[in-house]
């Protein structure tokens, strides 16, 4: 890692939910007491998300950490509406089905990112 991919990385892992990228940004100005330019921050996004580090929740562009690397392309997550908190879950079957069922329609999957939205327990309880 460069020192500012480590940096990014440590931000996004350390933030209990998703982050913006501007967000990133701001954090990583008051870390570091650097002001970073926007691509310099999204080229780190970037490389955390092809490396199979970081995730992006494209349903609410934001930026979440891996916990589980090893079947990063196996995972989903389930999104509360309300607050956006996630829990990322993962699940071989569910992605081998997701695959089966495309080749069986000629196509070929390049991103399986599966978001789920719903409302999560403390918020149905609000």
């Amino acid at each position: 890692f460069t020192e500012i991919r480590q940096k990014i990385f440590e931000i996004i892992i350390k933030y209990k939910k998703p982050i913006k990228a501007y967000e990133i940004l701001d954090v990583f100005t008051e870390v570091t007491g650097k002001r970073a330019h926007p691509p310099t921050i999204y080229r780190a996004i970037d490389f955390l998300i092809e490396n199979g580090f970081i995730h992006k929740l494209n349903s609410i562009n934001s930026y979440v950490g891996c916990f589980h690397p090893k079947v990063h392309k196996e995972c989903y997550f389930l999104i509360c509406k309300i607050c956006n908190i996630y829990k990322e879950c993962c699940d071989k079957n569910l992605t081998e089905n997701i695959f089966k069922s495309a080749n069986k329609r000629d196509f070929i999957v390049s991103n399986t990112t599966l978001e789920i939205e719903g409302h999560c327990n403390d918020c149905i309880q609000k």
